[in-house]
């Protein structure tokens, strides 16, 4: 196994962990005992569990931004690529709760944890910037009003990521898929031109 393969899989666990025991109550012994290996090997690829929580970060950062970039790519109207957004996070959220939860409830909920080297958006930068790119070509093409950014991903992101909160703490009557058609409509609606 590739060092590189070793540190995503540290990121796993680690994303794995502060999921189940939260950030504070996860230590870097616990990621090493999980992964079969001694605390300071652990220090080998990180040197802190800041840093780890930084590198986690960028991570999920990159993982959504991947995935938005495929969609940014597609030929399709603004209001289709909002569902297949919505439907992407959705489903990330069912089949990888870790990512989403770590988004949430980490970098949210703990910004003093990234105050150094994850300034603003730097650290999610990756998924910012495809969500900037997807709004800008939508006020481009006369689908979407230009507005303020934030604003604009506010209404979007903090509507899909609540839905996934309230899914993952049992609330929702219904499926997270059942939601993809009714969440995508509204957002459309409060966007559009």
């Amino acid at each position: 196994m590739s060092k590189e393969q070793k540190k995503e899989n540290i990121m796993k666990t680690a994303l794995h962990l502060f999921a189940k025991k939260g950030f504070y109550n996860t230590t870097i012994a616990d990621i090493a005992k999980e992964m079969n290996m001694s605390v300071g090997n652990m220090y080998n690829y990180f040197h802190s569990k800041e840093s780890l929580a930084k590198e986690l970060l960028i991570y999920t950062s990159k993982r959504f931004g991947d995935e938005i970039r495929k969609i940014n790519d597609l030929d399709i109207s603004s209001k289709e690529k909002i569902e297949k957004i919505v439907e992407l996070y959705f489903k990330m959220a069912v089949e990888e709760p870790e990512l989403v939860d770590y988004f949430m409830r980490v970098y949210l909920s703990n910004k003093e944890i990234f105050a150094n080297g994850c300034e603003g958006m730097l650290c999610v930068s990756a998924f910012v910037t495809e969500i900037m790119i997807f709004f800008e070509e939508g006020v481009r093409k006369k689908e979407l009003k230009n507005q303020d950014f934030f604003s604009a991903f506010g209404l979007f992101m903090g509507y899909i990521g609540g839905l996934a909160f309230l899914n993952k703490e049992g609330i929702l009557s219904k499926s997270l898929e059942e939601y993809i058609k009714p969440v995508s409509e509204n957002i459309y609606n409060a966007l559009k031109a």
